[in-house]
């Protein structure tokens, strides 16, 4: 252990994805976390995922970016904040998985520092509900364009009840044309 707390681990409504909760310590001169500590998240989740790949993006309040998976070179994802904030949604694409189809949906900012862990399989996504907000997150493959996809933010099949009240949507052209459940490319 490295003298720190463990973090605190709640189970989604989809098997594997995980909300995370570091603890953070805080005074007058600002605050300290361990964003991520191989150790503590092996002993705190059960996971000892191998990370290749980091990501950073900043949105403007009312961008929405996803809902994005890889055919091969699957990634894992290890999703958190560090300005602004975000409805972030992970789709369980597992065919075999008793909730195929289903969403979970939780609100990461950086007050909050909850990250997502969200694991191979699911299709994810975020809607920024601030201005220059930066959302970073590290993966277990690399980018491969080739092999991405993208899965219908608003497919009705699906359900997702994003938080837009108030807020001018704006998408790439790449998630508008994104495909429905029906017709999108799943894991076994």
């Amino acid at each position: 252990m490295s003298g720190i707390p463990p973090m605190k681990v709640t189970e989604t409504n989809l098997s594997g994805v995980l909300l995370l909760e570091p603890e953070v310590f805080g005074d007058e001169r600002g605050f300290f976390t361990e964003s991520y500590n191989r150790r503590e998240f092996s002993e705190a989740a059960g996971l000892d995922p191998v990370f290749v790949q980091d990501n950073h993006s900043r949105s403007g309040r009312g961008v929405l970016r996803g809902l994005h998976y890889q055919v091969r070179q699957t990634q894992g994802k290890l999703v958190r904040v560090i300005r602004g904030s975000v409805f972030d949604v992970a789709v369980d694409l597992r065919r075999s998985s008793p909730g195929f189809g289903a969403w979970t949906g939780n609100i990461l900012s950086a007050e909050n520092f909850r990250q997502l862990w969200i694991p191979e399989g699911f299709a994810h996504g975020f809607l920024a509900l601030e201005d220059d907000t930066e959302f970073f997150y590290k993966t277990t493959d690399y980018y491969a364009p080739q092999h991405e996809r993208t899965l219908l933010w608003n497919d009705p099949a699906l359900g997702i009840d994003w938080p837009l009240r108030g807020l001018d949507l704006s998408l790439s052209a790449r998630d508008e044309q994104g495909l429905p459940l029906a017709r999108a490319e799943t894991f076994a």
